[in-house]
C-alpha cells in the first residue's frame, strides 16, 4: 500500500490529488480500489498532508483512538509588544488529561512576570539563552541562566520570573502536571498589588502608602524590561541560601543513557536532577532509525517534536492500533502503560522530547520482556520456533539501529 507523504498531497489539487498520486506512482492502492480511495469532496488537502495516515491508514490500523497529535502551529497565539505564548491543553487536545503544555518566546530583555501557580513546572529551551529566578517555602532562592538544551523545574506554588538574554532572548517549551491548566491561571505580582489595599501593602512592607501609588500596573504578563547585569552580581544580591537542589538542569550536555547507530537518548529525573518530581526523555533517532516498541509504566508520556518527521504506531488493545505521523512543533499523547513505536521517516535527524508525571523515568521493552520468558512459551504464542526467537533482538534497544 502506498502512503502519500505530506509533500505530495500538498501538491495535489482538491478535485482528486489522492487517486492521481497513486496511478502516478504506479500504486493503484494495492490495498483499497481508485473507488474506495475517492473523494469527490469538498475536501482539504492541506489538512490532509498533516498526517497522511487519517486518510489511508496501514493495514494494521484499526479502530479510532481519537486525537493522538495536535500541534502549537494550530493554536492561537497570545501576543504583546514584548513576546508571545500558545498553549495546548484538554481544551483543544482532550486526551491530554495529565498534562498541558506551553510554547513562549521571549525576545532579548523580555520578561515573562513574576507569577506562580498550582501544578508544577517543567521546561525545555529549544533556543537561545535566559536567566530564571525563584524562591522556595523555606525563604532559600535561586538565579541561574540557561541555554539552548537546558531544562528547568519549579515545583508547584514556587514563585518564579525568566527573561530573555542577549543577543536574541530564548524560546521555550513548559509543561504542567495538571491537562487543565492554562497559562492564564497564574497568581501575578502586579494583579495581586493591584487588588490590596495601600494600607495594607505599607503595614505588611514597613513604608508608606504612598510608596505604591505607581504600583497600578495590570496584567504584565510579558513587558520587556532592562536586561539584567552579570550572573554573579544577581547571586550577589542576597545573603538568603540558596536551594538545596538547584532547579535548572544541562539535559542537552549530558552523556546519553543510550547511544547507537540508530541514535541516543538522554534522561533527567529524580535520579540525576533531585529537585525535580517530574521526568523526561530527549530522544535522537538517525533517518530510518526507530524507537523501539515498548511502553511506560508510570505515566502518560506528553511529547514535543523538535525536528524531523516521525512516525507513531500506537497500540491500545482492544484490536485497536492507530498510526500518526508528526512535524516540528508537535505535540503527541500517549496514554500510561499503551504500547507505541517512533520511527523516523523524514532525511533529518529526528528530535523529541518525552515528559512524564512520574519523577522517575520507567519504560518497558517488547523485546527485553519476550527474552526474559522462556523462549518455548513465547513459540507458543507467537508461533515462532525458538532457534528464531534465539536470533531476534534480545535486549533492550530504546534506539534501533537503521
Amino acid at each position: 500500500m502506498t502512503l502519500y507523504s505530506r509533500r505530495k498531497l500538498l501538491a495535489t489539487s482538491a478535485a482528486g490529488g489522492l487517486i492521481a498520486a497513486a496511478a502516478a506512482s504506479g500504486a493503484a492502492a494495492e490495498t483499497y480500489s481508485a473507488a474506495a480511495m475517492s473523494d469527490p469532496g469538498p475536501r482539504d488537502g492541506a489538512e490532509e498532508a498533516i498526517n497522511p495516515f487519517e486518510w489511508q491508514g496501514l493495514p494494521t490500523d484499526h479502530g479510532n483512538l481519537g486525537t493522538l497529535r495536535h500541534s502549537f502551529s494550530q493554536v492561537h497565539n497570545r501576543h504583546t509588544d514584548a513576546g508571545w505564548a500558545r498553549e495546548v491543553t484538554v481544551r483543544n487536545f482532550p486526551i491530554s488529561k495529565n498534562m498541558a503544555g506551553v510554547n513562549m518566546r521571549l525576545p532579548t530583555g523580555a520578561v515573562r512576570e513574576l507569577h506562580w501557580h498550582v501544578p508544577a513546572e517543567w521546561a525545555f529551551v529549544t533556543y537561545g539563552q535566559g536567566r530564571i529566578t525563584a524562591v522556595d517555602s523555606g525563604a532559600q532562592r535561586f538565579v541561574a541562566d540557561v541555554k539552548a538544551g537546558d531544562l528547568w523545574f519549579f515545583p508547584g506554588g514556587v514563585p518564579h520570573s525568566v527573561q530573555g538574554l542577549g543577543p536574541d532572548g530564548c524560546e521555550f517549551v513548559l509543561v504542567f502536571n495538571d491537562g487543565n491548566f492554562s497559562e492564564d491561571s497564574t497568581f501575578l505580582i502586579t494583579d495581586w498589588f493591584n487588588h490590596t489595599p495601600k494600607d495594607v501593602l505599607a503595614k505588611n512592607f514597613g513604608v508608606p502608602a504612598a510608596t505604591f501609588d505607581n504600583t497600578n500596573r495590570k496584567d504584565l504578563w510579558i513587558f520587556g524590561a532592562p536586561l539584567p547585569g552579570d550572573l554573579s552580581a544577581d547571586l550577589a544580591q542576597s545573603k538568603q541560601p540558596f536551594v538545596p537542589n538547584a532547579y535548572a538542569f544541562p539535559l542537552g550536555d549530558q552523556t546519553p543513557v543510550f547511544q547507537s547507530a540508530g541514535g541516543a537518548v538522554r534522561i533527567a529525573d529524580s535520579e540525576n536532577f533531585p529537585a525535580t518530581t517530574m521526568a523526561a526523555a530527549l530522544v535522537e533517532i538517525a533517518p530510518g532509525g526507530m524507537r523501539e516498541l515498548h511502553w511506560h509504566p508510570l505515566s502518560d508520556e506528553w511529547q514535543y517534536y523538535i525536528s524531523g518527521t516521525a512516525q507513531m504506531g500506537i497500540f491500545h488493545g482492544e484490536g485497536r492500533n492507530n498510526t500518526v505521523e508528526f512535524h516540528p512543533s508537535d505535540v503527541g499523547y500517549v496514554p500510561q502503560s499503551i504500547g507505541h513505536y517512533v520511527k523516523n521517516i523524514g532525511k533529518d535527524t529526528l528530535r523529541f522530547l518525552e515528559v512524564f508525571t512520574s519523577a522517575k523515568y520507567a519504560d518497558i521493552s517488547l523485546a527485553s520482556w519476550m527474552n526474559n520468558v522462556p523462549h518455548e512459551l513465547v513459540s507458543a504464542h507467537l508461533n515462532i520456533d525458538v532457534d528464531t526467537l534465539r536470533k531476534m533482538a534480545q535486549s533492550k534497544t530504546p534506539v534501533v539501529p537503521v
